[in-house]
C-alpha cells in the first residue's frame, strides 16, 4: 500500500509540474516546442519593414511551422504561405520585374515579400489584429466586415489572431537576445 501512494504522489507531482510548465510556458519550453529557423532573416525583414520580429516569426509558425517548402489547399506557397499572386504583386511594388513561383520557395524571398505585405496591411489597416486579420482572411473580406461594421464573422479568423498574438508573445519570451540583437 505504501508503494502505491509513493508512486501515486509522484505521479501526481509529476503531472502537476508537467500542467505547470504547459500552462506557464517558460522560456526553455518554449524554445523546445517552438522553433525558430531563419533568424536572420526574420530579424533583418523585421528591421527593414519595420515589424516587431517576435510577430513575424510567430506569423511564419502560425502560417507553416517554419516549412520553407509548405503547401496550402489554397494554393499558398512557403515560409509565410504567400499566394503566387499576393506575391507577383508585391514584387512588382518592391521592383522585382521577374518573379516565378518558384522563388517561393527561397526563405529570403519569401520573408522579405511576407514582411512587405503585412507592413502593408498595418499601414493600410492602422492596427496588428486587424492586419493579422486581412492576411488570413484577405483584404476584401476584411474591407467587407469593416464597412458593415460586423466583426469578424470567421471563427478560423478569430483563433488565427490569438493565436498569432500569443505565438509573438512566446517567441518574445523565448528567444529575445536572437530576435533583438544589435537593436
Amino acid at each position: 500500500m505504501k508503494k502505491l501512494l509513493a508512486v501515486l504522489l509522484v505521479g501526481a507531482i509529476l503531472g502537476g509540474g508537467v500542467a505547470y510548465v504547459y500552462r506557464t510556458e517558460p522560456g526553455w519550453y518554449v524554445r523546445l516546442r517552438y522553433p525558430l529557423r531563419y533568424e536572420t532573416i526574420v530579424r533583418g525583414h523585421a528591421r527593414n519593414y519595420h515589424l516587431d520580429a517576435a510577430l513575424l516569426a510567430a506569423v511564419i509558425y502560425q502560417e507553416s511551422k517554419f516549412n520553407a517548402h509548405a503547401r496550402s489547399s489554397s494554393g499558398a506557397i512557403g515560409l509565410m504561405q504567400l499566394l503566387p499572386a499576393t506575391a507577383k504583386g508585391i514584387a512588382l511594388h518592391t521592383g522585382g520585374s521577374r518573379f516565378r513561383v518558384s522563388d517561393l520557395d527561397d526563405p529570403e524571398i519569401n520573408v522579405r515579400y511576407g514582411s512587405w505585405y503585412l507592413r502593408h496591411l498595418l499601414g493600410k489597416y492602422g492596427d496588428e489584429r486587424t492586419a493579422l486579420a486581412a492576411y488570413n482572411a484577405g483584404q476584401d473580406n476584411v474591407d467587407h466586415w469593416r464597412a458593415d461594421g460586423s466583426g469578424i464573422p470567421f471563427a478560423e479568423t478569430r483563433h488565427y489572431i490569438k493565436r498569432v498574438e500569443h505565438l509573438k508573445t512566446l517567441y518574445r519570451r523565448g528567444y529575445r537576445r536572437e530576435l533583438y540583437a544589435s537593436q
